[in-house]
């Protein structure tokens, strides 16, 4: 594919050749590898390789880790590149406070026969095909999935939008842990048994046993990330 300088472009040029649209795509494609743990937290990207295989320019790259940098999802540091954001310890707590408060209300408030359930279900057979398989970083997409559908429970589009970062955020905390074995194997069986819980009408023991999930999760990832970080 031939390429696009964009250095020669005059601004209003940039819009009619669709050039921001290539950069949004080509955005989407980095996020998705973070999203499904293809790139871990401190991965360093190469602009030369990255250009290649994704038939862009660098003009085009740049925007795109500009745009990945701003989302949180990218770092640069001067002089090194451009890398995989490594959360925080306060970024992790952050994550897990907003996730009890979004997931608990939107899975105590939901209706036994809302579509998602259905989704619910899909994600933990996925997880559950996959864990068969030895397919790790797969069973963590799937339980991404299982939390998304749990936040659409809540009917609304805009917090729906939102918690699409935060499991981008969430993708990233899993990538800290390297033994992705050691931190799904756990959850597919409390998924589903949350499940359960709704799908018998009692949403309200639903969200319980989700507090109390999260809680667990957190306190795991938390002690895990202690161990793994130098001094």
């Amino acid at each position: 594919m031939k390429q696009t300088n964009l250095a020669s472009i005059e601004p209003t040029a940039v819009a009619e050749t669709g050039q921001t649209t290539l950069a949004e795509l080509t955005a989407a494609r980095i996020r998705e590898r973070v999203i499904s743990g293809t790139l871990s937290p401190g991965s360093h990207l190469s602009e030369a390789a990255l250009c290649e295989e994704l038939q862009v320019s660098r003009n085009t790259l740049r925007e795109v880790f500009r745009l990945l940098t701003k989302e949180g999802v990218l770092r640069h540091e001067a002089n090194r590149g451009v890398f995989v954001s490594t959360p925080s310890i306060s970024t992790i707590m952050d994550i897990f406070h907003i996730r009890r408060l979004i997931e608990c209300s939107a899975l105590a408030n939901a209706h036994h026969r809302h579509p998602s359930v259905d989704k619910m279900r899909a994600a933990i057979d996925a997880a559950v095909q996959h864990r068969d398989r030895g397919e790790w970083l797969e069973v963590g997409s799937a339980d991404i999935a299982f939390h998304a559908a749990i936040v659409e429970l809540a009917d609304s589009p805009r917090l729906s939008a939102f918690y699409a970062q935060i499991s981008l955020e969430l993708r990233l905390v899993f990538g800290l842990i390297r033994d992705p074995e050691y931190l799904h194997a756990p959850y597919v069986g409390q998924n589903a048994a949350i499940l359960a819980h709704l799908e018998q009408g009692a949403p309200a023991s639903a969200a319980d046993a989700l507090e109390k999930y999260l809680f667990q999760s957190e306190r795991f990832i938390l002690a895990a990330y202690s161990r793994a970080m130098p001094g």
